[in-house]
């Protein structure tokens, strides 16, 4: 019994000093989130699973983000996405010299592969062509096909060619290029613009949406995925939602929702309470089904200088009838939204463009053509005359805001924000546009600082067949 009293004791003694030792090791810090160990053991090429091991130890802020992705569960590794043809134009040159380093085992030649930085649509149609071939034919992946045809400050160069890779191409996307090195040039990269023409011939980027290197489906339908381009005091959408009644509810309880549903199974009323920006624009709900063409589902152009249907859109006339398109929308609102109300916000929406297109901009457009055929005003460059500004704003800057605040259901944006704006502009600008008839006298012009840019159209903005 004595022998068994003092077994005890010294197991007792034991654990103690293993607990002892457990707490004085030292830990991750409590504020820190732990990373995700990812055993590279499952089925893959040597030279795939050299560009993992090389990317844990060289960038792993990259290799974390794809080690908690659903490629990296179903074992889509960084050569399905990168690997790229010896002969492709967007080969990385210098990612060669990592196959010829002595600090790295995995950094040999028997592990060298041509890899691309650009991964574009015609990559991931291998494995999502339904999506890509939605995503082709959507304003998003021709935009810079669009500004090249309509936006004054690219047509006359109003900007210089640097404000407008670090402002405008940002969103709307470069035409890449590569140096006589096989570099890309800084001038077009890193892009990932909406509309990024790439050196495959592929239009767009998906990682626009889904970033790199999570490709976050969750991510791309928060409201915030929209807001990187949608935003200011053009198109204020981010804003607009926020003051809306659905960005109120998303704002309160949007943290509880189920953000990672698998694809064409995210339900409204299930996994979210009120609509974001890919709720309306995008995804599935009910019987309308998902889609990366977010031209779909609507029935004005609201963008234009004039309101006009999307099939009337000269520089991309969208394939839709927006009477279809209207029931589709209509469709997802019925969702949450009885019948009458979702009419009536819908006729609502109609008669605010009807007065901005009559009220507004067609008596400033017929003023402004009068100012150039009597020579009062010069069509030869743009923004340099008061009164091209005040036109530009009124249907730039106001007049979307009142429609678009007007459709996303935010009355500061449409009252305020919008058609009280769209009065002080149009009274400034019929002020002034007498004045010049009265006395005859050409309008100020003066010179717009940095309007250095191109005006030549980069031919690759050029659709072949449509």
């Amino acid at each position: 019994m004595k022998k068994l009293s003092i077994l005890i004791g010294l197991l007792a003694a034991m654990a103690m000093a293993a607990l002892g030792w457990a707490a004085s090791k030292p830990g991750p810090a409590p504020n820190l989130p732990k990373a995700k160990a990812f055993r590279i053991v499952r089925s893959m090429s040597i030279q795939a699973r050299a560009c993992l091991e090389c990317h844990r130890v060289e960038t792993p802020g990259l290799f974390a983000d794809w080690a908690n992705s659903r490629h990296a569960s179903a074992n889509i590794t960084c050569l399905d996405c990168h690997q790229a043809a010896a002969t492709d134009k967007d080969v990385s040159q210098t990612h060669f010299k990592h196959y010829q380093r002595s600090d790295n085992k995995w950094g040999t030649a028997k592990y060298r592969v041509p890899v691309s930085p650009v991964v574009t649509p015609k990559d991931c149609s291998r494995c999502h062509p339904d999506e890509v071939k939605q995503y082709s034919r959507s304003k998003h992946a021709n935009t810079l096909t669009i500004i090249w045809q309509i936006d004054p400050w690219l047509i006359k160069g109003m900007n210089s060619d640097f404000e407008r890779a670090s402002g405008c191409f940002y969103c709307h996307g470069t035409v890449l290029k590569v140096d006589k090195k096989g570099r890309l040039t800084s001038a077009t990269w890193p892009n990932t613009g909406v509309g990024r023409i790439n050196l495959d011939g592929s239009r767009g980027s998906c990682t626009s949406c889904h970033t790199r290197h999570r490709f976050s489906v969750a991510e791309a339908r928060k409201p915030e995925a929209c807001g990187q381009c949608h935003l200011g005091p053009d198109h204020p959408q981010i804003e607009i939602y926020t003051e809306s009644k659905h960005g109120a509810i998303y704002n309160a309880s949007g943290y509880k929702w189920r953000w990672n549903s698998a694809p064409g199974t995210w339900t409204p009323g299930v996994d979210y309470r009120a609509p974001t920006c890919a709720s309306c624009h995008m995804s599935g709900a009910g019987q309308v089904l998902t889609s990366h063409d977010v031209t779909e589902r609507l029935a004005w152009e609201i963008q234009a200088p004039l309101t006009i249907r999307p099939s009337r859109f000269k520089p991309f006339p969208a394939k839709t009838n927006h009477v279809v398109e209207r029931k589709k929308m209509k469709a997802v609102c019925l969702n949450c939204h009885g019948q009458t109300w979702t009419d009536d916000h819908f006729a609502r929406l109609d008669r605010v463009v009807h007065e901005y297109n009559e009220v507004y901009y067609k008596p400033a457009k017929k003023m402004l053509d009068l100012l150039y055929a009597k020579k009062l005003l010069d069509k030869t460059k743009m923004f340099d005359e008061q009164l091209e500004i005040e036109y530009y704003e009124l249907w730039h800057h106001e007049g979307r805001r009142a429609r678009m605040g007007a459709a996303m259901m935010a009355p500061d944006y449409t009252w305020w924000h919008g058609f009280y704006e769209c009065k002080k502009r149009f009274m400034s600008f019929m002020r002034e546009a007498k004045h010049l008839l009265k006395t005859g006298k050409p309008a100020h012009r003066e010179k717009v600082p940095n309007a250095t840019g191109s005006t030549k159209r980069p031919p690759e903005t050029y659709l072949k067949t449509r």
